[in-house]
């Protein structure tokens, strides 16, 4: 394994670290500043609303410059960001480290995921691929129940502290590991945007915000869910958050093997499945049992959609697949921020705190609707969901495309 993978691979572990540890510790969070739940919300919201930004932005702006600067540049940036969030002193300050911090995120996994692909053989490509994300699949299993165990002992800002050395880690390694002669600059602008001339390119974007969405605006809250509703003491969080952990680690990896096998209708599967799971969680929250087993399934659904849904994009923009990879990264996020929002407004609504998961559902249900009509669109039009087109090959190589 090029060793290079494994610094990317932690790149990934970071910044998934930074975006979901905060979940774990927004009553403590919320506490320190003396906010409500929802404007600690915005910490998570805020931060997601910026990685939609940064995925589009930033790769637009470095499209034609060398691949591995511009990831050590990312890489110095989500340094500062958590290192502003570890030492805010106000709630304002905290929201600006969270945002600097969350404008590498959609760039670095969209370019990083072409500079992993060229590290290795073209029979390994995807592998490699796998492996850099893996870290963000790590940064649930492993990274978020103890980032929340840190914080909850030694206090909120000892987890950025520790995010923050995580980051100048990954940052050494990409700089002394990662081949400079196998990181060429990307296809220029004006191409990557002709990929979005595609319908079935923002219909899968839609998809992936709403079905996110969905996920996210239960998940958002779970830390009060988990301690108002089921029962939990504070300190079991970090221990029920492994459960979610596994569920994504676990979904991430079928739901990959359902997507090369049948792309669309592995994801309405998925997409209903989650839509069931909701809504058991919402109506036995109450049930420390049931709630265990909602929240790795929670884990599960969700993230199984992640792998068909990048495929899927990829595969509609085939001819310049980075920016539309790194636009479908920022709605993810994008996601994220309308469930946390939504969320937010029925707890202050004060419908209570299995409201979100209602809305969760809600989302979900649409991305569903959505899926279905992308599904059958490209069905009338005979147009095949292929895991991989030529064109992406080419283009996860280095190589410029016709």
């Amino acid at each position: 394994m090029p060793a290079g993978l494994i610094a990317l691979a932690l790149g990934g572990f970071g910044i998934g670290l930074t975006e979901f540890v905060i979940m774990g510790l927004l009553p403590e969070v919320a506490a320190d500043f003396q906010v409500s739940e929802a404007s600690a919300g915005w910490f998570i919201s805020g931060y997601a609303l910026s990685v939609t930004v940064g995925a589009l932005l930033v790769t637009a702006a470095v499209t034609r410059l060398p691949r591995k600067p511009v990831l050590v540049g990312l890489l110095v940036l989500f340094i500062l960001g958590n290192f502003l969030s570890a030492i805010a002193d106000s709630y304002t300050a905290m929201l600006v480290g969270r945002i600097i911090a969350a404008l590498c995120h959609g760039a670095f996994f969209g370019i990083g995921s072409v500079v992993a692909a060229s590290l290795v053989p073209a029979r390994k490509k995807a592998g490699a691929i796998a492996i850099m994300f893996t870290g963000l699949t790590a940064a649930n299993v492993l990274g978020v129940p103890f980032g929340t165990l840190l914080g909850q002992n030694f206090g909120w800002r000892s987890t950025f502290w520790a995010i923050t050395g995580i980051g100048v880690l990954a940052l050494l390694g990409i700089a002394l590991m990662v081949p400079r002669g196998s990181t060429e600059q990307t296809k220029g602008l004006r191409s990557e945007l002709g990929a979005f001339k595609s319908g079935q390119v923002w219909l899968s974007i839609l998809v992936t915000i709403l079905g996110f969405g969905g996920m996210f605006g239960a998940f958002t809250y779970i830390a009060f869910t988990l301690t108002e509703v089921s029962g939990f003491e504070p300190g079991a969080v970090p221990w029920l958050l492994v459960l979610f952990g596994g569920g994504l680690f676990v979904g991430n990896f079928l739901g990959g093997k359902a997507a090369d096998k049948n792309l669309d209708g592995s994801l309405v599967i998925i997409l209903a499945g989650l839509v069931l799971v909701l809504g058991f969680f919402a109506l036995t929250a109450s049930s420390s049992i049931a709630t265990l087993v909602s929240l790795t399934l929670m884990g599960g659904f969700g993230f199984a959609t992640v792998p068909g849904l990048q495929m899927r994009v990829m595969h509609f923009a085939s001819s310049a697949p980075t920016l539309a990879s790194g636009a479908n990264i920022g709605a993810f996020n994008l996601g994220n921020a309308l469930g946390a929002w939504l969320g937010g407004v029925t707890i202050s609504a004060g419908l209570g705190y299995t409201s979100p998961i209602w809305a969760g559902a809600a989302i979900t249900v649409a991305a569903l609707l959505v899926m279905l009509a992308a599904a059958a669109a490209a069905k009338r039009k005979g147009i095949a969901t292929a895991k991989t087109t030529p064109d992406v090959e080419r283009e996860l190589q280095g190589a410029p495309v016709s």
